[in-house]
Formats: structure tokens, sequence, C-alpha cells
């Protein structure tokens, strides 16, 4: 998914069950600083920008609100690019109007 996204990704934002010593080896292999917090029980204590996470809400709340639209929420598109056009669509109504 990271390959296919428009221009150069710089951070990942991601929560703590994305707390993987391989992923973030791979993120950083690819010049992508990984923001997410080590789990409670990890042994060794991860650094992470506190004040990055702390936005994360932000795109929790753009999918929350992307799925109050019953075509998103259901996928009653079956190919992915009529899916895409769909939730192209609904961000622009959601976050327009």
């Amino acid at each position: 998914m990271l390959a296919e996204a428009p221009g150069r990704v710089r951070r990942l934002a991601a929560d703590k069950g994305y707390d993987a010593d391989w992923l973030r080896a791979d993120l950083r292999e690819q010049g992508i600083t990984p923001i997410n917090p080590g789990k409670r029980g990890r042994k060794r204590k991860i650094r992470h920008d506190k004040r990055r996470y702390r936005e994360c809400w932000r795109i929790e709340a753009t999918f929350n609100r992307l799925k109050d639209f019953r075509r998103i929420a259901t996928r009653y598109d079956k190919l992915a690019r009529n899916y895409a056009s769909a939730v192209a669509l609904v961000a622009v109504i959601a976050f327009w109007c």
C-alpha cells in the first residue's frame, strides 16, 4: 500500500497494534519514521513523537466519517476502481459540504 502512495511518505502514524521490530526496521530502511508508540509489555521502551501521535485521532475521525455513508461501510461495489471512486466522491461530499 505504501508503494502506491502519491509522493514521498515521511511518517507512518499507527496505533500500538503495529508495534513490531521487523516493521519498524522495514520502515526505517525506506526512510519512513514510525510514529506509533510501543506496546506496554515491551522490554525495551520505544521513543516516539508524542505530539504527532496525539494527532492520530484525525485519521480515525476521517474513516468514521466516511463510514457514515452506507455504500462505503458495506462496500457495495465489487470492483476496486468503483469503490475508490465512491470513496473519493463521499470524501468530497463529507468534507466540502
